[in-house]
């Protein structure tokens, strides 16, 4: 099971502030990424600060999308 993520708000140096249902806030780091297929594109900062929720997950203007999961495994709690 994976918790739907409810917010998400673009940061600077390519991070994303999310937070998911069960309230807990993350910080994902989108760097690693941004060497790989469609997420090339997010490189520009205006296309990269189109995130939006998209069903239970995060999607960007040119239909880049992450898995809830991965945005879970792969962040960092923010207390």
């Amino acid at each position: 099971m994976y918790l739907a993520i409810k917010d998400v708000k673009p940061q600077g140096n390519y991070l994303l502030l999310l937070t998911f249902e069960n309230g807990e806030k993350r910080q994902f780091d989108m760097k690693p990424y941004l060497d790989f297929g469609i997420f090339q594109e997010l490189r520009d900062l205006k296309l990269f600060k189109t995130v939006r929720i998209s069903f239970d997950s995060i999607e960007w203007d040119n239909e880049a999308d992450l898995d809830p999961e991965i945005l879970y495994q792969k962040s960092i709690k923010i207390d």
